[in-house]
C-alpha cells in the first residue's frame, strides 16, 4: 500500500525540447543540450563536446489534452491532487483536442528509430510488456493517426497478439536514450495476417531485410505525449558510437602521422658521435 499521507515536493511539469526534424525552424529556437551522437538522418553534426537541437515548447507541452484525458482518471487525479501536482495538469485540460494526431516531428522521431516497447492487457487482467526491434524505421507512419509494422517470427508466444483479440488497447514507449527523448503512444491494435492483405505487407515489409514476415499490425493513434527527460540514461547504439567516434579517430591518425614525421625529423637531425682514432701502441 502506497502511503499518500505525505504530500511531495512536486517541481512543475517538466518541459522537453524534441531534437528531431523541423530544421526549417529559425535559430532562435535552437539550444544546447547534452553530448550524444545522433544519427546523420537528422540533418544534425556531431560533437563530442554538444549537440544543437530544436526546441519546441511552443508546439507542444507534457501533457496534451488527448493523452490526459485517456490517462488521467478520476483516481489519478485524485492521487495528483493528494501528491500536489494537480493543479498544473488541470491547467492543461479542456479546449481543443491536441496530440491525437503525429506530426512531422513525431514522423521524424518514429522513422529514426530501431526499436520500442508494448504493452497490452490480457483476458485475465494481466499487463504484458514486449520488446520489438528491426531496422531504423520499421515501424512506419502510414498517415497522421494510423501506424504499422510488419511483425517478425520470434519466440511464437503470440502473447501481445492474443491480448489485443480480447482488448485492442495497447501503448507505446518509444526511446531515443542518446537524446533521453520519450515518445509515449495510447493507440488501438489490429493484427493482419500476411496471407489475408498482401498489399499491405509489401508497404511495411523492409527489403533485404533477413526476417520472416508473418503478420502485419497495424496501430490506430488515440493519444501521444513527450515525456520529461529526467532520469533517462544515456546510452548509444554502435552505429551511434562509430559515427560519434569517426572525428576522433580521425583526428588521431593525423596525430601519429604528425607524430611519426617529428620523431623521424629528430633523429635524422641527431649527429652521431666521433669516433677517434687511437695512436699506435696506446693502451686499450
Amino acid at each position: 500500500m502506497i502511503n499518500l499521507s505525505r504530500r511531495a515536493s512536486i517541481p512543475r511539469p517538466c518541459r522537453r525540447p524534441l531534437s528531431s526534424g523541423l530544421a526549417a525552424l529559425p535559430s532562435r529556437h535552437w539550444l544546447t543540450v547534452m553530448p550524444s551522437a545522433r544519427a546523420a538522418s537528422t540533418g544534425l553534426l556531431l560533437r563530442e563536446d554538444v549537440v544543437t537541437v530544436p526546441a519546441l515548447k511552443e508546439a507542444r507541452g507534457v501533457m496534451g489534452h488527448k493523452y490526459s484525458e485517456i490517462a488521467f482518471t478520476e483516481t489519478v487525479k485524485r492521487v495528483q491532487q493528494m501528491m500536489g501536482s494537480r493543479p498544473p495538469y488541470a491547467r492543461r485540460e479542456g479546449g481543443p483536442d491536441t496530440n491525437d494526431r503525429l506530426g512531422p516531428n513525431e514522423e521524424v522521431f518514429i522513422a529514426a528509430r530501431d526499436s520500442f516497447y508494448i504493452a497490452s492487457v490480457s483476458e485475465t487482467g494481466w499487463p504484458y510488456v514486449q520488446f520489438r526491434g528491426g531496422p531504423p524505421g520499421f515501424l512506419r507512419v502510414l498517415d497522421e493517426r494510423l501506424l504499422g509494422y510488419a511483425d517478425f517470427r520470434g519466440s511464437k508466444q503470440y502473447i501481445t497478439t492474443g491480448n489485443v483479440m480480447g482488448n485492442d488497447r495497447v501503448s507505446l514507449i518509444l526511446m531515443d536514450y542518446a537524446h533521453r527523448e520519450r515518445l509515449k503512444i495510447l493507440g488501438h491494435m489490429a493484427v493482419t495476417d500476411t496471407r489475408d492483405n498482401p498489399e499491405l505487407i509489401a508497404r511495411l515489409v523492409i527489403p533485404d531485410y533477413q526476417a520472416r514476415v508473418e503478420r502485419a499490425v497495424l496501430i490506430t493513434v488515440a493519444a501521444f505525449d513527450w515525456s520529461c527527460p529526467q532520469h533517462i540514461t544515456p546510452r548509444f547504439t554502435q552505429d551511434e558510437l562509430v559515427e560519434g567516434l569517426a572525428p576522433i579517430r580521425q583526428e588521431m591518425a593525423l596525430l601519429r602521422a604528425e607524430n611519426g614525421r617529428l620523431r623521424r625529423q629528430a633523429a635524422g637531425g641527431q649527429r652521431r658521435p666521433v669516433q677517434r682514432r687511437k695512436p699506435p701502441g696506446a693502451a686499450t
